[in-house]
Protein backbone atom coordinates (compact mmCIF):
# COMPACT_ATOMS: atom_id res chain seq x y z
CA UNK A 1 0.00 0.00 0.00
CA UNK A 2 1.14 3.67 -0.41
CA UNK A 3 0.50 4.71 3.21
CA UNK A 4 1.47 8.70 4.96
CA UNK A 5 2.63 8.83 8.16
CA UNK A 6 2.36 13.15 9.80
CA UNK A 7 4.86 13.45 12.18
CA UNK A 8 8.65 11.77 12.50
CA UNK A 9 9.26 11.71 15.72
CA UNK A 10 9.68 8.45 18.05
CA UNK A 11 6.33 7.14 16.89
CA UNK A 12 5.87 8.58 13.53
CA UNK A 13 9.47 7.79 12.17
CA UNK A 14 9.61 4.22 14.35
CA UNK A 15 6.38 3.29 12.36
CA UNK A 16 7.12 5.01 9.18
CA UNK A 17 10.64 3.12 8.55
CA UNK A 18 9.14 -0.07 9.49
CA UNK A 19 6.22 -0.13 7.49
CA UNK A 20 8.81 0.37 4.76
CA UNK A 21 11.02 -2.49 5.88
CA UNK A 22 7.99 -5.17 5.20
CA UNK A 23 7.31 -3.51 2.21
CA UNK A 24 5.20 -0.87 2.17
CA UNK A 25 5.46 2.69 0.41
CA UNK A 26 5.94 4.89 3.01
CA UNK A 27 5.75 8.70 3.02
CA UNK A 28 6.67 10.59 5.87
CA UNK A 29 5.84 14.46 6.17
CA UNK A 30 7.00 16.91 8.24
CA UNK A 31 6.82 20.66 8.57
CA UNK A 32 10.72 20.84 9.88
CA UNK A 33 12.36 21.43 6.93
CA UNK A 34 15.62 20.59 8.37
CA UNK A 35 14.44 17.98 10.22
CA UNK A 36 13.28 15.98 6.70
CA UNK A 37 16.72 17.73 4.58
CA UNK A 38 19.04 14.97 7.27
CA UNK A 39 16.31 12.25 7.56
CA UNK A 40 16.90 12.65 3.36
CA UNK A 41 20.70 12.61 4.23
CA UNK A 42 19.99 8.90 5.74
CA UNK A 43 20.70 10.60 9.80
CA UNK A 44 17.94 9.84 12.00
CA UNK A 45 17.47 13.39 13.81
CA UNK A 46 16.57 11.50 17.24
CA UNK A 47 18.66 9.46 19.12
CA UNK A 48 17.08 5.16 18.82
CA UNK A 49 19.59 2.16 18.30
CA UNK A 50 19.51 0.72 14.64
CA UNK A 51 16.98 3.19 13.25
CA UNK A 52 19.28 5.10 11.45
CA UNK A 53 20.91 2.20 9.35
CA UNK A 54 17.08 0.87 8.56
CA UNK A 55 16.21 4.14 7.69
CA UNK A 56 18.56 4.18 4.99
CA UNK A 57 18.14 0.68 3.89
CA UNK A 58 14.14 1.51 3.26
CA UNK A 59 15.31 4.36 1.33
CA UNK A 60 17.69 3.29 -0.63
CA UNK A 61 15.17 0.63 -1.74
CA UNK A 62 12.47 3.33 -2.87
CA UNK A 63 10.23 2.23 -0.02
CA UNK A 64 10.37 5.26 2.18
CA UNK A 65 9.93 9.03 1.51
CA UNK A 66 10.64 11.93 3.40
CA UNK A 67 8.60 15.59 2.59
CA UNK A 68 7.71 18.63 4.32
CA UNK A 69 4.58 18.91 0.99
CA UNK A 70 1.85 17.37 3.05
CA UNK A 71 -0.29 17.08 -0.28
CA UNK A 72 2.18 14.96 -1.95
CA UNK A 73 2.42 12.93 1.27
CA UNK A 74 -1.15 11.75 1.35
CA UNK A 75 -2.47 12.73 -2.31
CA UNK A 76 -3.19 9.00 -3.53
CA UNK A 77 -2.74 7.62 0.09
CA UNK A 78 -4.60 4.61 0.67
CA UNK A 79 -3.79 5.08 4.47
CA UNK A 80 -2.60 8.03 6.40
CA UNK A 81 -1.38 7.84 10.08
CA UNK A 82 -0.92 9.91 12.54
CA UNK A 83 2.18 10.42 14.99
CA UNK A 84 2.34 14.18 15.99
CA UNK A 85 2.38 15.02 19.56
CA UNK A 86 -0.25 15.27 22.17
CA UNK A 87 1.91 17.45 24.80
CA UNK A 88 0.48 18.56 28.07
CA UNK A 89 -1.22 21.72 28.75
CA UNK A 90 -1.27 23.44 31.80
CA UNK A 91 -4.20 21.96 33.64
CA UNK A 92 -2.87 18.72 32.86
CA UNK A 93 -4.97 17.87 29.89
CA UNK A 94 -3.66 17.22 26.39
CA UNK A 95 -3.14 19.43 23.81
CA UNK A 96 -4.69 18.57 20.53
CA UNK A 97 -3.81 21.33 18.29
CA UNK A 98 -1.39 19.50 15.89
CA UNK A 99 -3.44 16.62 15.56
CA UNK A 100 -6.14 18.74 14.81
CA UNK A 101 -4.17 20.71 12.12
CA UNK A 102 -2.90 17.59 10.44
CA UNK A 103 -6.98 16.87 9.87
CA UNK A 104 -7.19 20.02 7.95
CA UNK A 105 -4.46 19.23 5.76
CA UNK A 106 -5.24 15.55 4.78
CA UNK A 107 -8.70 17.34 4.35
CA UNK A 108 -7.88 19.74 1.60
CA UNK A 109 -5.31 16.81 0.23
CA UNK A 110 -7.25 13.91 -0.34
CA UNK A 111 -8.10 12.96 -3.92
CA UNK A 112 -9.91 9.82 -3.11
CA UNK A 113 -11.25 7.79 -0.13
CA UNK A 114 -8.61 7.11 2.66
CA UNK A 115 -8.65 5.52 6.10
CA UNK A 116 -7.40 8.00 8.74
CA UNK A 117 -5.27 5.75 11.91
CA UNK A 118 -4.40 7.76 14.71
CA UNK A 119 -1.56 6.48 16.34
CA UNK A 120 -0.82 9.48 18.90
CA UNK A 121 -2.08 9.13 22.52
CA UNK A 122 -5.46 10.95 22.68
CA UNK A 123 -8.41 11.25 25.23
CA UNK A 124 -11.08 9.01 24.66
CA UNK A 125 -13.20 9.81 22.80
CA UNK A 126 -11.04 12.11 20.35
CA UNK A 127 -11.23 9.66 17.31
CA UNK A 128 -15.31 9.94 17.28
CA UNK A 129 -14.33 13.63 17.64
CA UNK A 130 -12.12 13.42 14.93
CA UNK A 131 -14.45 11.46 12.45
CA UNK A 132 -17.29 14.04 12.76
CA UNK A 133 -14.55 17.09 12.13
CA UNK A 134 -13.70 15.49 8.86
CA UNK A 135 -17.52 15.21 8.00
CA UNK A 136 -17.75 18.95 8.50
CA UNK A 137 -14.08 19.85 6.55
CA UNK A 138 -15.24 17.48 3.54
CA UNK A 139 -19.12 18.35 3.10
CA UNK A 140 -21.77 16.79 1.52
CA UNK A 141 -19.44 15.68 -1.83
CA UNK A 142 -16.83 13.91 0.50
CA UNK A 143 -18.52 13.06 3.19
CA UNK A 144 -17.67 9.22 3.04
CA UNK A 145 -13.63 9.55 1.92
CA UNK A 146 -12.10 9.50 5.75
CA UNK A 147 -13.10 7.05 7.82
CA UNK A 148 -11.33 7.41 11.16
CA UNK A 149 -9.18 4.75 12.85
CA UNK A 150 -6.89 4.01 16.44
CA UNK A 151 -4.06 2.39 16.33
CA UNK A 152 -2.25 3.36 19.69
CA UNK A 153 1.17 2.55 19.83
CA UNK A 154 3.41 0.70 22.67
CA UNK A 155 6.76 1.57 21.72
CA UNK A 156 9.16 2.27 24.46
CA UNK A 157 12.60 4.94 23.74
CA UNK A 158 15.55 2.86 23.41
CA UNK A 159 13.84 -0.79 22.65
CA UNK A 160 11.33 1.12 19.63
CA UNK A 161 12.46 -0.55 16.60
CA UNK A 162 12.04 -3.94 18.79
CA UNK A 163 8.91 -2.64 20.59
CA UNK A 164 7.29 -2.38 16.68
CA UNK A 165 9.11 -5.13 15.37
CA UNK A 166 8.26 -7.90 17.70
CA UNK A 167 5.28 -6.20 19.48
CA UNK A 168 3.51 -8.60 22.24
CA UNK A 169 0.22 -7.01 20.48
CA UNK A 170 -1.49 -4.76 18.01
CA UNK A 171 -4.45 -3.03 19.21
CA UNK A 172 -6.65 -1.44 16.77
CA UNK A 173 -10.01 0.31 17.33
CA UNK A 174 -12.27 0.44 14.35
CA UNK A 175 -16.16 1.49 13.39
CA UNK A 176 -16.25 -1.16 10.27
CA UNK A 177 -15.53 -3.99 9.08
CA UNK A 178 -13.69 -2.43 6.44
CA UNK A 179 -11.15 -0.35 8.04
CA UNK A 180 -10.47 -3.87 10.56
CA UNK A 181 -9.62 -5.40 7.09
CA UNK A 182 -7.16 -2.55 5.82
CA UNK A 183 -5.28 -2.43 8.86
CA UNK A 184 -5.22 -6.44 9.49
CA UNK A 185 -3.45 -6.49 5.95
CA UNK A 186 -1.14 -3.86 6.83
CA UNK A 187 -0.11 -5.60 10.20
CA UNK A 188 -0.40 -9.11 9.25
CA UNK A 189 3.57 -9.52 7.80
CA UNK A 190 4.36 -8.95 11.32
CA UNK A 191 2.79 -11.77 12.43
CA UNK A 192 2.08 -10.59 15.76
CA UNK A 193 -1.36 -11.17 17.79
CA UNK A 194 -3.74 -8.29 16.61
CA UNK A 195 -6.42 -7.08 19.11
CA UNK A 196 -9.89 -5.83 17.77
CA UNK A 197 -12.09 -3.59 19.03
CA UNK A 198 -13.98 0.06 18.95
CA UNK A 199 -12.06 3.38 19.06
CA UNK A 200 -12.93 4.13 22.72
CA UNK A 201 -11.93 0.89 23.87
CA UNK A 202 -8.46 0.99 21.84
CA UNK A 203 -8.09 4.64 23.45
CA UNK A 204 -8.38 3.31 26.57
CA UNK A 205 -5.71 0.20 25.97
CA UNK A 206 -2.93 3.00 25.95
CA UNK A 207 -3.72 5.24 28.87
CA UNK A 208 -4.49 2.34 30.86
CA UNK A 209 -1.18 0.20 30.24
CA UNK A 210 0.50 3.32 30.91
CA UNK A 211 -0.85 4.17 33.47
CA UNK A 212 -0.72 0.67 35.38
CA UNK A 213 2.84 0.89 34.48
CA UNK A 214 3.81 4.07 36.24
CA UNK A 215 1.49 3.12 39.02
CA UNK A 216 3.90 0.00 39.66
CA UNK A 217 6.81 2.52 39.69
CA UNK A 218 5.30 4.53 42.11
CA UNK A 219 4.14 1.70 44.24
CA UNK A 220 7.66 -0.01 44.44
CA UNK A 221 9.22 3.55 45.18
CA UNK A 222 6.80 4.15 47.91
CA UNK A 223 7.70 0.83 49.42
CA UNK A 224 11.35 1.24 48.80
CA UNK A 225 10.85 4.49 51.02
CA UNK A 226 9.24 2.56 53.86
CA UNK A 227 12.26 -0.08 53.42
CA UNK A 228 14.41 3.09 54.35
CA UNK A 229 12.69 3.63 57.46
CA UNK A 230 12.28 -0.06 58.65
CA UNK A 231 15.37 -1.16 57.61
CA UNK A 232 14.22 -3.52 55.32
CA UNK A 233 16.01 -4.24 52.03
CA UNK A 234 14.07 -3.23 48.74
CA UNK A 235 16.42 -5.62 46.31
CA UNK A 236 15.55 -8.44 48.64
CA UNK A 237 11.80 -7.21 48.45
CA UNK A 238 11.19 -7.07 44.87
CA UNK A 239 13.07 -10.38 44.11
CA UNK A 240 10.37 -11.84 46.44
CA UNK A 241 7.69 -10.10 44.70
CA UNK A 242 8.69 -10.36 40.99
CA UNK A 243 9.28 -13.83 41.75
CA UNK A 244 5.06 -14.55 42.05
CA UNK A 245 3.88 -14.54 38.04
CA UNK A 246 1.31 -12.46 38.82
CA UNK A 247 3.36 -9.74 39.47
CA UNK A 248 6.42 -10.22 37.42
CA UNK A 249 9.54 -8.77 37.77
CA UNK A 250 9.55 -5.80 35.39
CA UNK A 251 8.72 -2.27 36.52
CA UNK A 252 10.02 -2.95 39.88
CA UNK A 253 13.16 -1.03 40.03
CA UNK A 254 13.72 1.21 42.49
CA UNK A 255 14.46 4.66 41.84
CA UNK A 256 13.45 8.28 41.58
CA UNK A 257 11.15 8.21 39.61
CA UNK A 258 9.82 7.95 36.00
CA UNK A 259 10.18 10.81 32.94
CA UNK A 260 10.10 10.91 29.32
CA UNK A 261 7.34 11.45 26.74
CA UNK A 262 4.94 9.11 28.08
CA UNK A 263 4.13 8.46 31.63
CA UNK A 264 4.09 11.77 32.62
CA UNK A 265 2.12 13.35 30.16
CA UNK A 266 -0.38 9.82 30.31
CA UNK A 267 -0.94 10.06 34.01
CA UNK A 268 -2.07 13.57 34.14
CA UNK A 269 -4.08 13.12 30.92
CA UNK A 270 -6.04 10.43 32.27
CA UNK A 271 -6.21 11.88 35.79
CA UNK A 272 -7.63 15.27 33.99
CA UNK A 273 -10.20 13.05 31.83
CA UNK A 274 -11.98 11.61 34.71
CA UNK A 275 -12.12 14.47 36.47
CA UNK A 276 -14.46 15.96 33.94
CA UNK A 277 -16.29 13.00 33.60
CA UNK A 278 -16.88 13.64 37.10
CA UNK A 279 -14.59 10.52 38.50
CA UNK A 280 -11.50 10.36 40.53
CA UNK A 281 -9.03 8.08 39.95
CA UNK A 282 -7.50 7.92 43.34
CA UNK A 283 -4.87 5.54 42.48
CA UNK A 284 -3.33 7.87 39.99
CA UNK A 285 -3.24 10.40 41.79
CA UNK A 286 -1.47 9.05 44.33
CA UNK A 287 1.40 7.61 41.39
CA UNK A 288 1.39 11.33 40.23
CA UNK A 289 2.35 12.62 43.97
CA UNK A 290 4.66 9.81 44.61
CA UNK A 291 6.31 10.39 41.64
CA UNK A 292 6.82 14.12 42.45
CA UNK A 293 8.28 13.72 45.20
CA UNK A 294 9.98 10.57 44.21
CA UNK A 295 12.32 12.21 42.08
CA UNK A 296 13.77 14.85 44.91
CA UNK A 297 14.99 11.82 46.73
CA UNK A 298 19.02 12.00 46.31
CA UNK A 299 19.06 16.31 47.74
CA UNK A 300 16.98 15.25 50.78
CA UNK A 301 19.52 12.43 51.39
CA UNK A 302 22.73 14.93 50.17
CA UNK A 303 21.68 17.34 52.64
CA UNK A 304 22.05 15.36 55.73
CA UNK A 305 26.06 15.17 54.37
CA UNK A 306 26.36 19.00 52.98
CA UNK A 307 24.22 22.00 54.57
CA UNK A 308 25.53 23.78 51.82
CA UNK A 309 25.98 23.33 48.15
CA UNK A 310 27.56 26.91 47.27
CA UNK A 311 31.40 26.47 45.61
CA UNK A 312 30.79 22.66 46.36
CA UNK A 313 31.89 20.17 42.81
CA UNK A 314 29.25 18.04 42.21
CA UNK A 315 29.52 15.28 39.90
CA UNK A 316 26.52 13.67 37.57
CA UNK A 317 26.29 10.87 36.03
CA UNK A 318 23.54 10.66 33.98
CA UNK A 319 20.89 13.39 32.60
CA UNK A 320 18.81 11.36 30.52
CA UNK A 321 15.25 10.12 31.65
CA UNK A 322 16.12 6.33 30.93
CA UNK A 323 19.37 4.63 29.37
CA UNK A 324 18.87 4.10 25.56
CA UNK A 325 17.82 7.54 24.63
CA UNK A 326 18.84 11.34 24.29
CA UNK A 327 15.54 12.47 25.69
CA UNK A 328 15.19 15.06 28.84
CA UNK A 329 11.90 15.59 29.18
CA UNK A 330 10.42 14.93 32.54
CA UNK A 331 14.16 13.82 33.07
CA UNK A 332 14.42 14.18 37.22
CA UNK A 333 17.77 14.82 36.52
CA UNK A 334 16.38 18.45 35.36
CA UNK A 335 15.09 19.97 38.44
CA UNK A 336 17.90 18.36 40.63
CA UNK A 337 20.40 20.53 38.19
CA UNK A 338 18.10 23.51 38.61
CA UNK A 339 18.56 22.94 42.12
CA UNK A 340 22.14 22.82 42.72
CA UNK A 341 22.75 25.79 40.26
CA UNK A 342 20.05 27.83 42.10
CA UNK A 343 22.59 26.49 45.48
CA UNK A 344 25.56 27.99 43.43
CA UNK A 345 27.36 24.75 42.95
CA UNK A 346 29.80 24.23 40.57
CA UNK A 347 28.50 20.85 39.00
CA UNK A 348 30.06 19.08 35.95
CA UNK A 349 27.87 16.35 33.82
CA UNK A 350 28.77 13.43 32.05
CA UNK A 351 25.79 11.89 29.75
CA UNK A 352 26.73 9.20 27.21
CA UNK A 353 24.52 10.81 24.83
CA UNK A 354 22.66 13.48 26.24
CA UNK A 355 25.06 16.18 26.44
CA UNK A 356 23.63 18.07 23.33
CA UNK A 357 19.98 18.36 24.32
CA UNK A 358 21.39 19.35 28.05
CA UNK A 359 23.20 22.15 27.00
CA UNK A 360 20.49 23.29 24.96
CA UNK A 361 18.60 23.65 28.26
CA UNK A 362 21.34 25.01 30.20
CA UNK A 363 23.56 26.21 27.86
CA UNK A 364 27.13 27.29 30.03
CA UNK A 365 25.83 27.27 33.50
CA UNK A 366 26.91 23.48 33.29
CA UNK A 367 30.24 22.17 32.57
CA UNK A 368 30.16 19.51 30.33
CA UNK A 369 32.25 16.17 30.95
CA UNK A 370 34.20 14.15 28.07
CA UNK A 371 34.19 10.75 30.51
CA UNK A 372 32.91 9.81 33.83
CA UNK A 373 36.51 10.47 35.29
CA UNK A 374 36.44 13.70 34.03
CA UNK A 375 33.55 14.71 35.65
CA UNK A 376 34.36 12.63 39.11
CA UNK A 377 38.32 14.27 39.55
CA UNK A 378 38.43 16.43 42.78
CA UNK A 379 34.35 16.54 43.15
CA UNK A 380 32.58 16.78 46.59
CA UNK A 381 29.65 14.71 45.75
CA UNK A 382 28.63 12.27 42.86
CA UNK A 383 24.69 12.21 41.72
CA UNK A 384 23.46 9.69 39.72
CA UNK A 385 20.38 10.16 38.06
CA UNK A 386 20.55 7.65 34.83
CA UNK A 387 21.62 3.88 34.75
CA UNK A 388 23.37 3.68 31.64
CA UNK A 389 25.74 0.78 31.19
CA UNK A 390 29.00 2.24 31.36
CA UNK A 391 27.81 3.77 34.85
CA UNK A 392 26.90 -0.18 35.91
CA UNK A 393 30.27 -1.21 35.25
CA UNK A 394 32.55 1.10 35.81
CA UNK A 395 35.23 0.50 38.21
CA UNK A 396 34.00 2.14 41.78
CA UNK A 397 37.98 2.97 42.61
CA UNK A 398 37.22 6.19 39.95
CA UNK A 399 35.17 7.61 42.90
CA UNK A 400 37.87 7.62 44.90
CA UNK A 401 39.74 10.60 42.71
CA UNK A 402 36.93 12.87 44.61
CA UNK A 403 37.15 14.81 47.04
CA UNK A 404 35.16 12.44 49.34
CA UNK A 405 33.57 9.42 47.73
CA UNK A 406 30.39 10.38 47.98
CA UNK A 407 27.64 8.84 46.04
CA UNK A 408 24.07 9.38 45.61
CA UNK A 409 22.59 6.72 43.22
CA UNK A 410 19.23 6.98 42.37
CA UNK A 411 19.08 4.05 40.00
CA UNK A 412 20.88 1.39 42.19
CA UNK A 413 23.59 0.99 39.71
CA UNK A 414 25.98 -0.84 42.79
CA UNK A 415 25.09 -3.63 45.27
CA UNK A 416 25.31 -2.28 48.90
CA UNK A 417 28.00 -4.81 49.27
CA UNK A 418 30.20 -3.86 46.45
CA UNK A 419 30.33 -0.31 47.75
CA UNK A 420 30.64 -1.31 51.27
CA UNK A 421 34.42 -2.82 49.95
CA UNK A 422 35.11 -0.12 47.70
CA UNK A 423 34.89 2.28 50.50
CA UNK A 424 31.89 4.76 49.46
CA UNK A 425 30.07 6.84 51.32
CA UNK A 426 27.02 5.00 49.33
CA UNK A 427 23.45 6.18 49.34
CA UNK A 428 20.80 4.33 47.40
CA UNK A 429 17.26 3.96 47.15
CA UNK A 430 15.29 1.55 49.69
CA UNK A 431 18.76 0.05 50.99
CA UNK A 432 20.55 0.07 53.85
CA UNK A 433 23.27 3.73 53.55
CA UNK A 434 26.78 2.40 53.10
CA UNK A 435 29.34 4.84 55.50
CA UNK A 436 27.81 7.58 57.54
CA UNK A 437 27.00 11.63 57.63
CA UNK A 438 30.19 13.49 56.61
CA UNK A 439 29.70 17.20 57.17
CA UNK A 440 31.77 19.28 54.82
Amino acid sequence: MKIAVAGTGYVGLVTGTCLAKIGHTVFCVDKEASKIAQLRRGESPIYEPGLEAEIVEAKDAGRLHFTTDYAVAYRGAEVIMIGVATPENTDGSANLQALYQVCEQIAVSITSPTLVVVKSTVPIGTNDRLAAYFDQLLGDSRKSWVEVASNPEFLSQGTALRDTLQAERIVIGTESQEATDILTEIYTPFDQPILKMNRRSAEMVKYASNDFLALKISFVNDIANLCEAVGADIDEVTGGMGADSRIGSRFLAPGIGYGGSCFPKDTKALHWLAEEAGYTLKTIRAAIDVNEKQRFKLMQAARKDIPLFSGKKIAILGATFKPGTDDLREAPSIPNLQMLLNEGADVHVYDPVGLPNLENVFGSRLHYGESVASVLQGADACFIFTEWTVFKEMDLALFHTMREPRVYDGRNCFSVKAAEQAGLQYYSIGRARVGGAVFA
